[in-house]
Formats: C-alpha cells, structure tokens, sequence
C-alpha cells in the first residue's frame, strides 16, 4: 500500500513522502494515528493544498518539544520496587510506569513516548529514550531501587553487587566481634575479673643417682 506521510516516520521517511508499507502497518497503526493518508489523487492534492500548514504546525510542536527535551533529557527518576538480593524484580518497571514518575515530577510524558524495548526486570540506572516529536527524542534514566537509601547508593555509582557485598562483610565483621566477646567473656571469673592463667609447672629437680 502507498501513502503519503504527514510527519516524520523513522525508518520510512519525512513529511510529504509517499512511500510502500505493508496493509497492516498502514491500517493498524500510520491511518489511525494520522500519520498518514493514502496516496490517491484526491488525497495528494488535499495534502498540496495544506502542505504549508502542516509544515508550520510540525515547526511548532517541533520547538515545543525541544524547549521540553531541554529540561527533560538527562533527568533521574526513582522507582521503588520490591526484589530479591540478586537484584531480580518481584514483577518488572513497563514504559506506563516510566511515564507516570516523570508525569509526578512535572513533564507531561504519554506511555506512548517512551521507548522501551522490554520491561526493565533488575534493579540498577537504566537508560531510557523518549520520543517528544518524530524528530526529537531525549533519554532520561531510571532509577530501580528497594529503596530510596538504596536509591542514593546507585546514583553515586553503587551497583547492586557492591552493596550486597559490603552487607555481607559488615555481617561477617559483626560476627567476629560476637565470638571476640564470647572468648573475652569465657576468660573472666564469677565475679568479673580476669582469669590468670598458671604457667605448665617443669619440674626442675634432679633426681639422685641410686
């Protein structure tokens, strides 16, 4: 099927262009979401007729998103999310939960913006893209956590396994001191006194000769 395109569509082309796509592409996502019109006479005349119009409104929502991408692009988001001590998300953060913490910060972001390949499953920064205008896009980063001390830790640099790491030495630390005190407990009297340990007695008498 040809069409004509009103706006940018990666991989196919700008504004203006006819190009070939498949029927269900067309239909089910370039036709609906006014991306395109079919390229029959009547429609390609109509675009001519409004070209410089539609070139004027895409200059504008055009600006509109680069004054937005300015102030979004490079923003840190936190989401708290329950998971294991591997790292591995009790459920997953979709595009839909992406937009929702930027939307609490004060950026207008549609789930439909975000550009997310598959649903972020671990905990760590994760770096996503945003599509403001078919010829804008910014990213913006996630930051998964269990919480938001957690959260801190990973924005200064902190991976999941530093941090699993360190809790296990502070663990294995804190159990050298409890038998440390254990033995220096052992080593006191009823009374709380110091123990004195008596020396092997080595007898040093010399027995006579028979």
């Amino acid at each position: 099927m040809h069409v004509i395109l009103l706006e940018r569509v990666a991989k196919l082309g700008q504004m203006g262009d006819i190009v070939s796509v498949k029927q269900g592409f067309a239909r089910n996502f370039l036709l609906p979401q006014g991306k395109a019109l079919r390229a029959t006479d009547a429609n390609k005349a109509s675009f001519e007729s409004q070209k410089v119009t539609l070139e004027a409104k895409n200059l504008e929502t055009k600006s509109e998103a680069e004054a937005v991408s300015n102030k979004l692009g490079g923003q840190q988001f936190t989401i708290i999310r329950s998971a294991s001590d591997a790292g591995a998300l009790y459920g997953s953060v979709t595009n839909r939960d992406a937009a929702d913490v930027a939307t609490a910060e004060g950026f207008e972001v549609d789930k439909k913006q975000v550009i997310l390949q598959a649903p972020i499953k671990e905990l760590g920064l994760h770096k996503v893209g945003v599509s403001l205008h078919p010829e804008v896009q910014c990213s913006i980063e996630l930051n998964v956590a269990r919480s938001e001390e957690e959260a801190e830790l990973q924005a200064s640099g902190q991976s999941i396994k530093d941090l699993a790491a360190a809790a296990e030495a502070e663990a294995e630390f804190e159990i050298a001191e409890l038998f440390d005190d254990m033995g220096s407990a052992a080593a006191l009297d009823e009374d709380g006194n110091e123990l004195i340990k008596s020396e092997p007695k080595v007898d040093t008498e010399v027995k006579s000769e028979e």
